[in-house]
């Protein structure tokens, strides 16, 4: 008789005893970190530390958006030097909250206004959020830069390099770091006794509002450009060299905001996944919203024609208002959120103007007035969504919501003043007149972003 279960006919058995055998082996293996838990929480840790770094890395590459956009909205003869100054805040951004931000934001709070705990960030400090505290850290850091790299935008075409040097590593140092600590570092503004504290998802107010309100107090400072305004205080406009560059850049910026905002959550696993697939949504649906109204509004009543720039900062301002609310709302009121931030960017430019404070690539009416904006609609529109007291129309979290507005607005316009009053005076902050006119890649570095054609070249025979 013939044997039916031959060897080669067994050999289906390989697939299935193969993850078999591994399955049963991780199981009983030893766990590969210092702390005693199992396999299934070794694999959380996992899990959730890649989307903490992936996330992080989208919004490490914003920098690139942030620089492309003040490049394309600026002039040509300043682009080398927009450029160096988004790579360089992020240089010392680095350095500094390893060194001294990181534990003021999130080392062991005095009283809840300053962390001082966690100097020089290294491993030893264990695990934080369940994932290990570098990674936590490195997360925190592309925050951090971002805060630095919006008061660029408003300053730009006028500050002095080395000033700028100064003023981002004090932003990144202590600046940003301590007002994040009141919120993020579990201060005096998250414990508010109100029921419930102060509440900002992904950054509102922690990183675009302390970002926007250092930028006004920059450009106020600064005073406006050459040419900017006539004597009789009447508006020029001074276009930018390249808006290939600033769609570009925003493009880059609306693709990094899916790490900002959905990265917030600082996990993956179980229910966190609803939780990311909502803010994801929320998100888009109000760059989206933004972006449109901002366009129809500026067609209808004040440029009379469509206006790429302005819809391009619909976009971010739609993004920067959803950012604190974007796990709290649902997608319809995420359009209602990011459709006002269009509207606040479009009239927010006005009122500078009015105002005579230059800001070129608007970063006032799209991180502060958005900031502003977005984080007081966390009390106009939040739900439940599992997280308890941020209802809609709950008073307590309105009131909440506007001290922490307001208490951040005072400890930046306050810092932000000392910090660009002092240099103005010790190193001086505006370059010359004559720089300004000739262009700062010129003046300032030596080089040009578009050097004309190489006619001849010396030594070589005709």
């Amino acid at each position: 008789m013939k044997t039916i279960f031959t060897l080669k006919s067994m050999k289906w058995l390989r697939w299935v005893m193969i993850p078999a055998v591994v399955s049963t082996a991780l199981l009983f293996a030893s766990p590969a970190y210092a702390q005693d838990s199992g396999p299934i929480d070794e694999l959380t840790r996992g899990l959730n530390t890649l989307w903490i770094l992936i996330t992080a890395s989208l919004v490490f590459w914003m920098q690139a958006g942030f620089a492309f956009v003040e490049a394309g909205l600026t002039r040509s003869k300043n682009t080398t030097n927009i450029l160096f100054k988004n790579l360089i805040d992020f240089v010392f951004a680095t350095l500094a909250f390893w060194a001294f931000g990181y534990a003021f934001m999130y080392g062991s709070t005095a009283a809840g206004w300053i962390g001082t705990s966690g100097f020089f960030t290294d491993a030893s400090l264990g695990d934080v959020v369940g994932v290990p505290v570098l990674a936590f850290w490195f997360f925190q850091l592309v925050f951090a830069g971002t805060a630095a790299t919006i008061v660029s935008g408003a300053m730009a075409e006028r500050t002095k390099f080395s000033a700028y040097l100064i003023y981002s590593f004090f932003i990144s140092a202590i600046i940003y770091p301590i007002a994040g600590h009141w919120i993020w570092g579990g201060g005096w503004l998250w414990t508010l006794p109100f029921g419930v504290g102060f509440r900002d998802f992904a950054g509102s107010t922690v990183v675009h509002s302390v970002g926007g309100w250092l930028a006004l107090i920059g450009a106020i400072t600064l005073g406006p450009r050459l040419g900017r305004f006539t004597k009789d205080g009447k508006p020029i406009a001074i276009p930018g060299h390249s808006i290939s560059l600033t769609v570009l850049g925003v493009f880059i910026l609306w693709l990094g905001w899916f790490g900002f905002n959905p990265g917030s959550q600082l996990a993956i696993h179980g229910g966190n996944a609803d939780v990311v697939s909502l803010v994801a949504v929320n998100t888009n649906l109000a760059a989206a919203a933004g972006g449109l109204v901002a366009l129809v509004v500026a067609w209808l009543f004040v440029t009379k024609k469509p206006d790429l720039p302005t819809t391009l900062n619909g976009v971010l301002a739609g993004l920067v208002a959803i950012t604190a609310p974007c796990a709290y709302v649902t997608p319809a009121n995420s359009i209602v959120i990011g459709a006002i931030g269009g509207v606040i960017v479009v009239y927010g430019a006005i009122l500078l103007e009015k105002l005579k404070i230059d800001d070129p690539v608007s970063a006032v009416p799209v991180h502060l007035m958005n900031g502003v904006w977005g984080t007081l609609a966390i009390g106009i529109f939040a739900t439940e969504n599992g997280v308890a007291g941020l209802i809609a129309g709950n008073t307590a979290q309105i009131l909440a919501q506007l001290i922490g507005v307001a208490a951040v607005g005072v400890w930046c316009v306050a810092t932000g003043s000392i910090l660009f009053g002092a240099i103005k005076v010790v190193t001086g902050l505006r370059v010359s007149r004559e720089e300004e006119y000739k262009g700062l890649d010129i003046e300032e570095h030596g080089t040009q972003a578009y050097p004309n054609d190489v006619v001849s070249i010396p030594g070589l025979a005709d």
